[in-house]
């Protein structure tokens, strides 16, 4: 490897000394059609352009070791200015040349330093770091029932207008609710917000007035960063209500914007950026959603009816977007994977036993994240589906105040496997009403719930104050590790988010029928910031940190991007392998269930040096809206298991 880097040299001087520099040479080392061995190089060829551009050198051939250099390392500084270097691992054989290209330029300007290092990953920088919690809102106004984080950075909150009350008074000037007393039958005012936006770089809370009843009900992101909520309660159950992310921007609502009503329904974003309305109360039945639109087309769906028992464990079913472009509809404890176009199911998989998983019953779901790193047309789709609890454990609750253990099991299944099977295993502690989040390094966080009972007013005991951080890498038995617990319980309608700087915004718990301030677990509008261990300050050094301005905001599918970003140490040498970018469209989170979440780890094609410590990484844009629907993301870097904070990209 010293004889390359000596050859190199000594041709960059030859390109920089030995031509003049107002034109362009072209040198071809070795026989066009066949490789001329060469004392100290092996097998390489190279190709030499002398012009009044930057030094470059392409080196394609396996990393051979050197002391002090790592993997896959060369450097080469010109006199006049600086060489750049690209290191891409086996050569690719092309005509006239050989196994190993260089090509070179040379000139007097100041030329970018830019290396691309391949090797393999190391493992991910350890930390004995279990989390920490820090309350940033003493009182949001408004306990947070039904939240999205808006690109603005915004999280709009709401709960429901049947508690006739909240903490906030909506602003002066804007017209209070009215609605018929029904003990007194008075017509009263309701001068109350139910709704607010949250700043969440600032935690301030701007009130917001909404017309229909949003309790239970569902929601998420269109294309252009507009929150669509559908469905809730009495007058909310066909409204579609809207509110975009801007300045200002205030609730629109049709309510009659819905085929049928749903209370308790389940809403994703498909393909081509249309909605996918599941479910609902005595819903069995989907429908899709177009803003704008009033065509939509109502499909009936006997799975829901199939599914629902004397407890409608199937309420808030936990729908998936497949990597194929099939959706995945898991209720109470039976799946299938449903075409929802041609309203036909594909597949059913096998029962998970053990209880019932959906409301009220109450467990958690996700996709794992989807890994775009191999040449895979289909990458795999793997779903999570864990605590609950039995299918009867809501009518105790409700009629004897009898709590039942909460499960405990945690199970993943392969919806894209010919013959799937669900793998088992154990959490650290049960839980029900939990939330379980994507977390930007391709990890889990389950967060909130409780112990004993199910969702529902006054049917939980036992708050389970610790989260847990998953890994879906490792094997079982070293999945699970056990964060900081709070001091807040959150139980039922309780909720949290992922944010831009990689915590986690917890809010919202009310396991009463109004507001409450005296009592074991009171209405909480208290607002948490959970930072998970990745966090750790001891692992600020390794964090990458974007250059927006350098960075592309806008992928288009299947086309090539670059970010940019620096990092202040790396321990040792850096790969593309190293690096991951993970991408996440912020998802609708209620009652548990986080509707279109999605964690999609992109393909990284090369990674340049740009200065020390900055590097520019190309990378492929998510192939089709199957794999990530089009709309906002947040998009993060990760080092080794350390991410950077998220920059805003459309994907279109």
């Amino acid at each position: 490897m010293h004889g390359k880097v000596l050859w190199i040299v000594l041709l960059l001087a030859f390109a920089g000394h030995a031509a003049p520099k107002s034109h362009r040479y072209d040198f071809a080392l070795g026989n066009p059609y066949q490789d001329q061995e060469q004392p100290g190089l092996g097998d390489t060829d190279v190709g030499i352009n002398g012009d009044n551009g930057n030094g470059n050198a392409n080196l394609e051939s396996p990393a051979q070791e050197q002391p002090g250099l790592g993997d896959t390392d060369v450097a080469i500084n010109g006199d006049n200015g600086n060489g750049n270097v690209n290191l891409e691992g086996p050569a690719q054989e092309q005509p006239g040349l050989g196994d190993t290209d260089v090509a070179i330029n040379s000139d007097n300007g100041n030329g970018n330093a830019s290396a691309s290092l391949e090797g393999p990953a190391k493992a991910d920088f350890e930390t004995t770091s279990i989390g920490n919690w820090d309350l940033v809102n003493q009182d949001s106004g408004v306990s947070a029932m039904q939240i999205n984080l808006l690109p603005n950075n915004k999280i709009i909150a709401y709960d429901t207008k049947t508690y006739r009350k909240s903490r906030l008074l909506l602003p002066p000037g804007v017209t209070c609710l009215s609605f018929v007393d029904d003990k007194t039958k008075e017509l009263i005012n309701d001068c109350w917000a139910h709704s607010i936006e949250y700043d969440i770089q600032t935690n301030n809370v701007i009130p917001l007035k909404m017309e229909s009843d949003p309790w239970c009900s569902a929601g998420g992101l269109a294309t252009d960063g507009t929150l669509v909520g559908t469905g809730g309660f009495l007058d909310g159950e066909q409204t579609v209500r809207s509110i975009g992310a801007c300045e200002g921007c205030q609730w629109q609502e049709n309510v009659n914007g819905l085929k049928e009503r749903r209370w308790y329904p389940t809403q994703i974003i498909l393909p081509g950026g249309e909605f996918l309305v599941v479910g609902g109360r005595r819903a069995f039945s989907y429908e899709f959603l177009r803003l704008g639109r009033t065509d939509q087309k109502l499909s009936f769906f006997p799975f829901l009816y199939e599914t629902t028992d004397l407890d409608e464990n199937n309420l808030y079913p936990f729908v998936h977007l497949s990597t194929d472009g099939n959706v995945f509809v898991f209720a109470n404890n039976r799946s299938v994977l449903l075409d929802p176009y041609a309203n036909k199911i594909v597949r059913t998989f096998p029962v998970l036993p053990g209880g019932s998983r959906n409301y009220p019953a109450s467990g958690m779901s996700a996709l794992l994240p989807i890994k775009l790193t191999t040449d895979n047309s289909t990458p795999p789709a793997e779903v999570i589906v864990c605590g609950g609890n039995q299918n009867n454990a809501f009518r105790l609750a409700e009629t004897k105040k009898e709590f039942v253990p909460a499960l405990r099991d945690c199970n993943r299944i392969v919806i894209t496997d010919p013959n799937p099977k669900w793998e088992t295993e154990d959490m650290p502690s049960r839980r029900t009403m939990g939330d379980l989040l994507n977390l930007p390094t391709g990890e889990l966080l389950f967060v909130n719930g409780a112990q004993r009972g199910t969702a529902a007013w006054w049917d939980a005991e036992e708050p389970n104050f610790t989260p847990v951080l998953y890994n879906p890498d490792k094997p079982q038995g070293e999945r699970f590790k056990v964060m900081k617990a709070s001091q807040i319980a959150r139980m039922y309608h309780s909720s949290s988010a992922l944010l831009p700087d990689g915590k986690i915004w917890v809010g919202g718990s009310n396991t009463h029928q109004t507001y409450v301030d005296n009592d074991r677990f009171p209405t909480e509008t208290r607002i948490e910031n959970f930072s998970p261990s990745y966090l750790d300050a001891e692992l600020d050094k390794y964090r990458p940190a974007i250059d927006e301005a350098a960075s592309a905001k806008i992928l288009n599918y299947g086309q090539e991007f670059q970010t940019v970003f620096s990092i202040n140490e790396v321990d040792g040498e850096l790969s593309k392998s190293d690096i991951k970018v993970t991408i996440y469209p912020p998802p609708f989170t209620t009652h548990g269930y986080s509707m279109g979440q999605r964690l999609v780890i992109l393909k990284n094609l090369n990674l340049n040096v740009e200065t020390p410590g900055t590097y520019r990484l190309f990378s492929s844009a998510p192939p089709s809206g199957v794999i990530a629907p089009p709309g906002y993301y947040l998009l993060f870097v990760v080092h080794r298991g350390v991410p950077s904070k998220a920059m805003w990209v459309q994907i279109q």
